[in-house]
């Protein structure tokens, strides 16, 4: 016969404060700047990644600044009925990337992660999600100590970072020296 357990909270316990997550939300298409503006100006804490590229057009060329994440932003708030109404509300946004109607958080070392990545001189593209790969760690240079893929690309190495509840992946080039496999 087997034993089981019954817990109850301690009273005595402190409960600890609920903390304010980012949770990516995803937006209609090319809604992603208007979001941005818009939240910001209701006191939402927002992120969108953005890269500059050039965009080529008959009669020029133009430099032009577009999500690293086409269709989603990043929104840090506590999650709460009125919180995501307040969010979900603005015209543009369609839901919070979850399960069964659930957000589920981004952790908030990967928002770290992206934020590092932009902060640096380094090309960074938009990448497919990757399922299967090395898992590495940046060991030299601006991006040290980041978890990520290693990846190649046109016969050079190329350093993936996931954000797993999106399914989406940034790269940048790196020397395959400046990394070590993770066990």
């Amino acid at each position: 016969m087997g034993l089981s357990a019954l817990s109850f909270p301690d009273p005595a316990r402190e409960i600890a404060p609920v903390q304010s997550q980012w949770y990516a939300l995803y937006t209609r298409s090319r809604y992603e700047k208007k979001l941005l503006f818009e939240l910001s100006s209701r006191q939402v804490e927002v992120f969108l990644p953005m890269r500059e590229i050039l965009s080529r057009w008959k009669d020029r060329k133009k430099k032009i600044w577009f999500p690293l994440f086409p269709g989603y932003i990043f929104v840090n708030h506590i999650d709460t009925p009125e919180n995501r109404y307040r969010v979900l509300n603005v015209p543009g946004a369609v839901h919070f990337v979850g399960i069964c109607g659930h957000p589920n958080p981004v952790p908030e070392e990967q928002i770290l992660a992206i934020r590092r990545f932009l902060e640096t001189s380094l090309s960074a593209d938009p990448y497919p999600y990757i399922h299967v790969g090395t898992p590495v760690e940046v060991i030299a240079g601006p991006l040290t100590g980041i978890r990520g893929i290693l990846a190649e690309k046109r016969g050079k190495f190329r350093f993936v970072l996931q954000v797993d509840l999106i399914r989406q992946a940034i790269s940048v080039e790196i020397d395959a020296s400046d990394v070590r496999p993770l066990l």
